[in-house]
């Protein structure tokens, strides 16, 4: 599996940290081991111009992910084909101010926001509500197993 991160903001992130955590949800989730995916961390103004352009919408967001080769998740025992995920582009600025609102820190964000990121590569919405319950519930089990297993 070829994860790479790569961080273009000013924001100190341990990329290793990243590359962990993403190979952990993808393994967690039986995605083929030779299935690549890139985590990119930007500055707002130029997560501004990616979420006007690929989402028509004003300002900085937190997180983008950009599907390639459409794969979702295997299961025990057939995990899925290998391929290109897709990227996961992240802003650290936008983190900083969602995770001083929810009280924890940026890195907690950050690592919260690229399992969110996978999971949408992955196919998982959370448009409706069940589809949300689904997702977010996903999310706060992979995210807690990894921490734990830290």
């Amino acid at each position: 599996m070829s994860i790479e991160v790569n961080n273009e903001s000013e924001t100190v992130v341990d990329e290793a940290e990243f590359a962990a955590l993403a190979r952990y949800v993808l393994d967690a989730l039986y995605v083929h081991p030779q299935t690549d995916l890139a985590v990119l961390f930007v500055e707002s103004d130029v997560m501004a111009e990616l979420h006007v352009k690929w989402m028509d919408e004003p300002g900085p967001t937190d997180v983008l992910s950009f599907p390639m080769d459409e794969l979702r998740p295997g299961r025990e025992g057939d995990v899925t084909p290998a391929g290109l995920l897709g990227d996961i582009v992240l802003c650290p600025e936008v983190a900083a101010q969602q995770a001083a609102v929810a009280g924890h820190s940026t890195v907690e964000e950050l690592l919260l926001l690229t399992t969110h990121g996978i999971l949408h590569l992955l196919g998982y919405d959370h448009a409706e509500p069940e589809e949300e319950k689904e997702m977010f519930a996903l999310q706060r089990k992979l995210l807690l197993t990894f921490l734990a297993s830290r």
